[in-house]
């Protein structure tokens, strides 16, 4: 039984979302948003979908979501929930959203990756090949042919394959990727036609994630309870898996510049960080000058404590982390496997490295960095950057691919 919440904050105190004022774009839509989960504490996807939710509201659209669960904050969107049982697999919530949103007759059915009965599709993890094959330079070359082989027959991977060609078929569906190397995915591992697919780069909330004054206080805090010193280059990273995003590779690299003499530091925040790792920094030469802070709730601190921003990614669609440390004025430095990394003009905002598993090529990407001077210009110009890329932007990207739909609908 759907529930439907869009009476459940009254017009006094439904909350003002972003603080745009509503647009005027034409008839207002009936929209339907599947995920997983819609709970902005599950991750980028999440977050991403529940700030785009309040928008297409407070732009008088119609919303409908299909999840599996709704974050108790929910009932604030005046939205019409429809739930499925959080007990059933892949493919089962597939089938049960394809049956909620069939009965619903709107406009447009947005789909996060989940299903397969939409009209748009954007897999915010990327290509689930292309994350198969990342996933692989993870391991020892040997045992990568292995992996292949024995991969296909789990009935993990067999609910994926089967999930993955049902949503990469429907006629006339469009196909939303965050980035170019994501287009070059869709074409190259699932067929996609170039004209059904419209590239769109993540944005960032400008208005929360801003530039840090010097004299900011959570900076110098943060920095002396860590024992930083002003002339110490502090590096930061916020990541929850640290094998899929580099940071062994970052901690051989801080290990390699202090043994060159370079006061560097590093904070690695969110996942869960174990024995392992910290024997990692041990054996890198790294854990004097690491701090592991775990799971936060709000990054922005962190952000201001550091200086600059290393992704060394083996596979990130867009990040959203390195627009935010964009929109923080930091200067970023990620591999060539991060869709981001295409926003970056190399020695003006940041740098890309090639090999996220090579040391030495991200310490020499550091390097120039050091240079106070050098970094205060690159930061000036991360925020330019930033700027371009707002979440406003990014949603009204979105909302046109939504009219086309309607558009192409009517003309059919």
């Amino acid at each position: 039984m759907p529930i439907d919440l869009r009476q459940a904050p009254s017009e006094r105190n439904r909350p003002s979302f972003l603080g745009i004022a509503t647009a005027q774009n034409g008839k207002p839509m009936r929209i339907g948003l599947v995920i997983e989960h819609f709970d902005p504490a599950r991750g980028g996807a999440e977050q991403w979908t529940w700030q785009f939710a309040r928008w297409l509201v407070q732009q008088g659209h119609e919303l409908h979501v299909v999840a599996r669960d709704f974050a108790p904050a929910a009932h604030q969107i005046p939205l019409v929930a429809h739930g499925v049982p959080s007990a059933v697999g892949r493919l089962e919530f597939a089938q049960a959203a394809e049956r909620q949103v069939r009965s619903l007759g709107l406009d447009v059915v947005h789909d996060m990756g989940s299903g397969w009965a939409c009209d748009v599709f954007q897999p915010h993890g990327g290509s689930r090949h292309a994350a198969f094959e990342q996933n692989l330079l993870l391991l020892p070359s040997w045992l990568r042919p292995l992996k292949r082989h024995v991969a296909p027959r789990l009935p993990r991977y067999r609910a994926f394959d089967e999930l993955v060609a049902r949503q990469w078929t429907g006629q006339g569906r469009l196909f939303v990727a965050l980035s170019q190397m994501v287009t070059e995915h869709f074409v190259t591992y699932h067929g996609a036609d170039r004209r059904q697919i419209r590239t769109i780069y993540n944005g960032v909330d400008i208005g929360r994630f801003v530039p840090a004054d010097p004299s900011d206080p959570r900076r110098a805090m943060l920095r002396h309870q860590w024992g930083v010193a002003d002339d110490e280059l502090l590096l930061l990273i916020v990541a929850h898996n640290f094998r899929l995003k580099g940071v062994a590779t970052l901690l051989a690299t801080v290990g390699e510049l202090r043994r060159r003499g370079q006061p560097v530091r590093l904070v690695v925040v969110g996942g869960r960080p174990s024995a392992r790792w910290r024997h990692l920094a041990e054996r890198a030469g790294a854990a004097k000058f690491t701090r592991f802070v775990g799971p936060i709730d709000d990054p922005t601190p962190h952000y201001a404590a550091a200086d600059v921003y290393v992704h060394p990614t083996f596979y990130d669609p867009c990040s959203l982390v390195v627009l935010e440390a964009l929109a923080s004025a930091l200067p970023v430095v990620t591999s060539r496997y991060n869709g981001a990394g295409e926003l970056l003009t190399p020695g003006v905002e940041g740098y890309v490295i090639d090999d996220p598993a090579n040391a030495q090529e991200l310490a020499a990407a550091l390097q120039p960095l050091m240079d106070p001077q050098r970094r205060r210009a690159m930061s000036q110009a991360a925020r330019r950057l930033a700027e371009r890329h707002t979440l406003e932007h990014n949603f009204r990207q979105i909302e046109q691919v939504y009219l086309e739909v309607r558009s192409r609908r009517r003309a059919a």
